[in-house]
């Protein structure tokens, strides 16, 4: 192609291809394996050879190749399912003359690696080309078409012949080019067409490339990213050649100020198709990707976000002030808020949006149209860089975070030590909401977000996020993640020593014209406390008495009473989620985990073992007064001795 794009610059792929040989007995695996590494065709060869290397310089991408053979005899077939899982790549050897072993590819082979999970590329042989009957010629297309339509994962078909030395390197050359430059991730075979992970990554790279931000690679633009990927300029020429094709092929792939994404995209299709796999993986390695098209994961520094289990993660300032321009820019339409689309759009260089699924899926508010205010915006970013920062690293990465990653993301200061200094100053918390079935738990979850009210009962089976920025008196903004713990996951929850070490503050959530929903929370409150103050993560707790609309239980008012004097926690917050009556319960909730010394539970074993270390502290006390005097004294009286001596 006019010699565009040309080059086989090195790139940050495997630096070694494990390949595996398998196929039924007397396929011809060994011979096909000493042939390739010998040149030359063994008259004896043991039934399974030891692991054969092909060295760096074999091939032109100089990745060094190390080839297993294998037995398939019932006995060994342990030891098989081992090699395989290990493989970076399938060899399944058939024989030529032999159709019953070409049968078995589809009957056993292929979905014996189905059933071992073996994910890596295949490559079909047919061996003994030169045995076969010239009677029976069919061609290879119409024997293997059926096969490669049930089992995708064949990467390339190839018959050879040891023998003969037919097309004996190929088999190794496909099966290494396979596992170095993958079509599957790139490429859908049966529609043709670049996959949407693949267009993705190209979309960045096409951005990044677009200095000038005018929508098209100009002449030196694209000598640019012809340097960068190949370490070779284009000539004059070689780029009115490339824009030629192009303009040729798809009119709106060239403007007048030069290569259009649309152009880009065509190109990179178009190597795929001709089999230049390796043109397209150079530039998506330099540009930092792995064989899966995402971000490799030394370009993370999880350095950056090594913490303490009662540490959190949180965006610095600088990186809320880009999502915001960032939110402005893709705000289309001026609304104030992002539509689907227009999110879409956002993160459409990123692998996936990375909110499509739970747990961010609906945790933040939403406008009447599905779309995301700026808080909402932003409060989605909070809960992904707090429950999983290197996943909001990427994707502030994806999305153009221009200054160095690591000044995107602070780790905040031990819980431990906040409640030592009262104060806490992070500026996203974390708040576990406890209670029985039917307490009102999800509304208030809803509520959050704005959602309205439903009598509608679904119970919750799996834990659920809620978040949304909280605006404080001051005019200060703090970010509240609301995370529901249904009932039946308490146990599970609290069986984890440092469960309870990432959270900031406690719910207790109960139906306060329901008793038995308000023994359980406080039975709840008992075992939250109990296990923070076995482990050493104590945490403030407030109780949420959900309902008010409904007459309470008659001993409502002394039970809470009582709880509240026992265990030395605030008395319970009334709400209505049906009225809309909130009491200004998020601002508390708020309030409460900044002073993380207040309004923690006290159980009574708790009570009793800080009475007896006060006890044994005192004693230590006394003890150690006790010594110190008898030293005292004893000092004083070797001193009167000396003296008395010396004076006589």
């Amino acid at each position: 192609m006019a010699g565009g794009f040309a080059g086989t610059a090195g790139s940050a792929g495997p630096t070694g291809v494990r390949i595996v040989v398998a196929g039924d007995r007397g396929t011809g695996k060994s011979s096909l394996i000493v042939t390739a590494a010998a040149e030359t065709f063994p008259t004896n060869v043991p039934p399974v050879l030891p692991p054969t290397r092909l060295p760096e310089d074999f091939y032109p991408d100089r990745v060094p190749i190390t080839i297993i053979d294998t037995s398939s005899s019932v006995e060994h077939r342990g030891k098989l399912a081992e090699e395989l899982r290990r493989a970076d790549a399938v060899v399944l050897t058939y024989a030529c003359d032999q159709p019953a072993t070409l049968d078995r590819l589809s009957t056993f082979w292929l979905p014996e690696l189905r059933r071992l999970e073996v994910k890596v590329p295949v490559i079909v042989v047919g061996c003994k080309l030169d045995l076969r009957d010239e009677q029976q010629q069919v061609s290879l297309e119409q024997v293997m078409s059926p096969i490669m339509q049930q089992f995708r994962e064949i990467e390339t078909c190839i018959e050879c012949s040891a023998f003969k030395h037919i097309q004996i390197p190929e088999v190794f050359y496909y099966a290494q080019k396979a596992v170095l430059h993958p079509t599957a991730p790139l490429f859908d075979q049966e529609t043709q067409t670049l996959k949407p992970r693949c267009v993705r990554a190209l979309k960045r790279i096409f951005i990044l490339c677009d200095h000038d931000r005018d929508g098209a690679l100009s002449d030196a633009e694209l000598n640019d990213f012809q340097v960068k990927c190949f370490n070779a300029p284009l000539q004059p020429s070689e780029i009115v050649g490339v824009k030629r094709v192009v303009q040729e092929k798809l009119p709106e792939g060239v403007n007048d100020r030069g290569l259009t994404l649309t152009g880009f995209l065509f190109l990179h299709a178009l190597f795929i198709e001709k089999g230049r796999l390796e043109t397209t993986w150079t530039v998506l390695r330099k540009f930092g990707y792995d064989n899966e098209i995402k971000l490799r994961d030394d370009l993370i520094p999880s350095s950056s976000f090594k913490r303490h289990a009662d540490q959190s993660v949180e965006l610095t300032s600088e990186a809320i002030e880009f999502l915001k321009g960032i939110f402005y820019l893709f705000d289309i339409d001026g609304d104030g808020a992002l539509r689907p689309a227009e999110l879409d759009d956002l993160f459409s260089t990123a692998p996936e949006s990375p909110w499509s699924e739970a747990p961010y899926k609906d945790a933040a508010e939403k406008t009447a149209l599905g779309g995301l205010s700026l808080d909402g915006f932003l409060s989605e970013w909070a809960l992904m860089t707090f429950l999983d920062p290197a996943s909001s690293f990427a994707n502030l990465i994806y999305i153009g975070y221009p200054s160095d990653p690591s000044s995107a993301i602070r780790v905040t200061r031990r819980r431990r030590l906040d409640r030592k200094k009262q104060q806490s100053e992070r500026n996203v918390f974390q708040c576990f909401v406890f209670g029985p079935k039917k307490s009102g738990k999800s509304a208030l979850l809803n509520s959050l977000v704005g959602r309205p009210f439903s009598d509608n009962y679904t119970p919750t089976t799996e834990e659920r996020y809620a978040v949304n920025v909280v605006d404080q008196s001051g005019g200060t903004k703090k970010t509240l993640v609301l995370r529901e713990i249904p009932e039946d996951g308490v146990k599970k929850l609290l069986s984890n020593k440092e469960s309870l070490a990432a959270c900031d503050i406690a719910l207790f959530v109960h139906d306060s014209s329901d008793e038995s929903s308000w023994k359980r929370a406080t039975e709840l409150l008992v075992e939250v406390a109990s296990h923070g103050e076995n482990t050493g993560f104590e945490l403030p707790c407030l109780i949420i008495a959900a309902k008010d609309d409904l007459d309470p239980y008659p001993t409502a008012i002394q039970d809470s009473t009582r709880v509240s004097q026992d265990m030395g926690v605030e008395a319970p917050i009334p709400i209505s989620t049906k009225l809309g009556d909130f009491n200004n319960v998020f601002r508390k909730i708020v309030s409460a985990a900044e002073h993380p010394h207040l309004s923690i539970p006290e159980t009574e074993a708790g009570r009793s073992r800080k009475q007896y270390h006060r006890l044994v502290n005192r004693s230590l006390m006394f003890v150690s007064v006790g010594a110190a005097v008898a030293i005292i004294g004893l000092a004083a009286y070797r001193v009167y001795a000396a003296r008395k001596n010396s004076s006589s």
